[in-house]
Formats: structure tokens, sequence, C-alpha cells
């Protein structure tokens, strides 16, 4: 019974030596070379977390309802550091920021658009789609000259355009996106890349 008792009473001791040493190390010439080390670095405004920046959202042209400065399906966006947040620039300045200035530039997709537009694609669909109207507009002449010669497939043609093109399946001849609105709903096709994370499967 007395080697418990004994281990119970030195338990808090060895506590208090253990917090002892923490604090000297950290405290001593040892714990100031590894703050020292591991403080001049300063990070890259980029690598900002969440919450240390806000981005300000892009500037929509209204004609094409994608970002002014869309290139190459990239646009870019202002994004401002955080109040007394101190990082590198998109220039590799040391900056002290006070929240009004731009720190770096985030860089956000978009789409390339050449005038087709999805509402009036689906109009079209909808209501002269038995005349081939919507195959002409999305530039497939072939295909909507033999919708109009056989009004629509018998309406069976019809009926598969108007759903091939309200799913987005069905697109510009050219390759391009429909004009929809920046902020209305969009499809997104999702696809596997080598970035996607695939889970192990497990089997029991």
């Amino acid at each position: 019974m007395a080697a418990p008792e004994a281990a119970a009473a030195a338990a808090p001791r060895l506590l208090s030596v253990l917090w002892l040493v923490s604090v000297t190390v950290s405290a001593g010439p040892w714990g100031a070379a590894a703050a020292a080390a591991g403080g001049d670095e300063t990070v890259k405004c980029e690598d900002l977390r969440v919450g240390q920046y806000f981005c300000k959202d892009p500037e929509i042209n209204e004609a094409t309802q994608e970002p002014v400065n869309c290139t190459n399906y990239t646009a870019h966006a202002s994004c401002y550091p955080a109040p007394n947040i101190t990082c590198k620039d998109f220039s590799g300045n040391e900056t002290h920021f006070t929240g009004s200035e731009v720190g770096f530039f985030k860089a956000i997709p978009c789409r390339n658009v050449n005038g087709y537009s999805y509402r009036v694609a689906v109009a079209l669909s909808l209501f002269l789609g038995w005349l081939g109207a919507d195959r002409f507009y999305l530039g497939y002449p072939a295909l909507g000259l033999l919708k109009f010669c056989t009004v629509g497939f018998c309406g069976i043609g019809s009926l598969i355009d108007f759903i091939l093109i309200s799913m987005q399946i069905v697109g510009p001849s050219d390759g391009t996106s429909y004009i929809i609105d920046y902020y209305g709903t969009r499809l997104t096709r999702l696809s596997i890349t080598n970035e996607t994370f695939r889970k192990t499967q497990k089997y029991p």
C-alpha cells in the first residue's frame, strides 16, 4: 500500500518539473533561436488562410455574363488581406496591409461564349423545334433541314432535342458555351482527373 501512495504523491512534483523545463526551453536561447528560424519567413499573400483575406466578386460583362477579364477560361478576382496582416504581395514585396490594398489575384474559372443564349435555344426547341429552328440557331443546318422536312421526326426528334438542349448536353456547334446568367443556375459536369481523390474501397 505504501508504493501506490508514494507514486501518487510524486506525480504532482513530476508534472511541476516537466512544466518548468518546458518553460525554460521555450524562453531560453534554444527557444528564441527556434522562434527566430521559424518566424523570419513571411508567407505569400495567396497562402493566407480562409478568414485572413476577402476577394471581391468579379465584374460581369452583361453581354456575355462572364467576367470582363476572362482569358483562356480563367479570370482573376482582386483579393485583400485583412488589416494588420503582413505577407508578400503579388510583386513579392513584404507589405503590412490595412485592408484596402490588393494582396494577390485569385484565379477563377470562366467559360468561352459566342453569342448563343441558353434561353433562346430552349424557347426555340420548345415552340419551333418541329421546324428545326433550334438546330439552325445552334449552327447545325443539316439537322435543322432534316427536322424541317420530317416535321421534327414526327415529333419524337423534337422531344429528344428539347431534353438534350434543356440539359445542356447539346450546345453550340462551335464548341462554345451558352450565355447563362453568371449568378443563375448552371450545369457543371464532373469529371475524373489525376487530381481526383479516390477513396479505397473496403470489402467486408
